[in-house]
């Protein structure tokens, strides 16, 4: 028992004597829950971990799009009564984020169908727009396969459009959640023009069956920036006009999905 005393004591001083640059540059290779569990295991790792210099930066690096200057100036360390630092704003905005089931509840009673339409798609895309979610938010609540497809698509979208996030991050997420392959069914038509002489052209109408896969990639980008314009879908069946479908189980790539 006073040996074991004897080396955590020794473990200690040895972690103490670590240059503050040093424990620093490694805690911060850490994501947030190695970090916590880092700080966990001693006092001097504790204190590191809590560092404002480390949660500003996963702060700013999990919601880039949001505006945290006036929230920021509120921390003020010789200050008791305000925040305690960068690590409270990262819990206050963490717990806010279960609030994208919002989202997934909304597409799902839209989508009972098995289409939805792309006004209520748009929608949802705003919402999240509004509530500032990052990458790693729909990472965890729309790009997975416990939901379905359409909400794939909806989190795919926003990272894309609103987020800008590079490609290659997108179709990583994708990969490791093992939904690149789903394929949703995008149909849209173009209202004909009328003519000089009173005559009308016909509606023109486009259909893609296309994968996540294929959305995440710049040169398919066509078939997003068409989602993302709201331009008229239509469904399988013209009960649902301005619809954007689910691929039905079952289903292959072949003519009779997009006829």
């Amino acid at each position: 028992m006073g040996e074991t005393r004897r080396e955590m004591k020794q473990s200690e001083s040895l972690q103490a004597s670590l240059p503050e640059d040093i424990a620093l540059k490694i805690a911060s290779f850490l994501p947030v829950g190695d970090l916590c569990a880092l700080g966990s295991c001693s006092r001097f790792w504790r204190e590191f971990c809590g560092s404002d210099v480390l949660w500003e930066s996963l702060t700013r690096q999990r919601w880039p799009s949001l505006n945290f200057s006036t929230e920021s100036s509120s921390v003020d360390h010789g200050d008791s009564s305000s925040l305690e630092g960068w690590r409270d704003l990262y819990v206050k905005w963490h717990a806010k984020m279960p609030e994208a089931m919002l989202v997934v509840q909304h597409v799902n009673q839209c989508a009972v169908s098995g289409s939805l339409d792309i006004r209520d798609f748009l929608k949802a895309i705003k919402h999240l727009n509004s509530m500032g979610l990052g990458f790693k938010d729909v990472e965890m609540f729309l790009l997975r396969p416990e939901v379905n497809v359409l909400l794939n698509l909806v989190g795919l979208h926003y990272c894309v459009h609103c987020l800008k996030v590079p490609a290659e991050h997108v179709m990583e997420a994708l990969r490791n959640s093992k939904i690149s392959q789903r394929e949703v069914c995008v149909k849209w038509w173009n209202l004909g023009r009328l003519l000089f002489n009173g005559f009308g052209m016909r509606d023109e109408s486009h259909c893609r069956l296309v994968s996540l896969q294929d959305l995440a990639l710049p040169q398919d980008n066509q078939v997003l920036a068409v989602i993302h314009r709201g331009q008229f879908t239509r469904s399988f069946a013209s009960r649902y006009p301005y619809s954007i479908l689910l691929v039905l189980p079952g289903l292959s790539r072949s003519s009779q999905v997009c006829d």
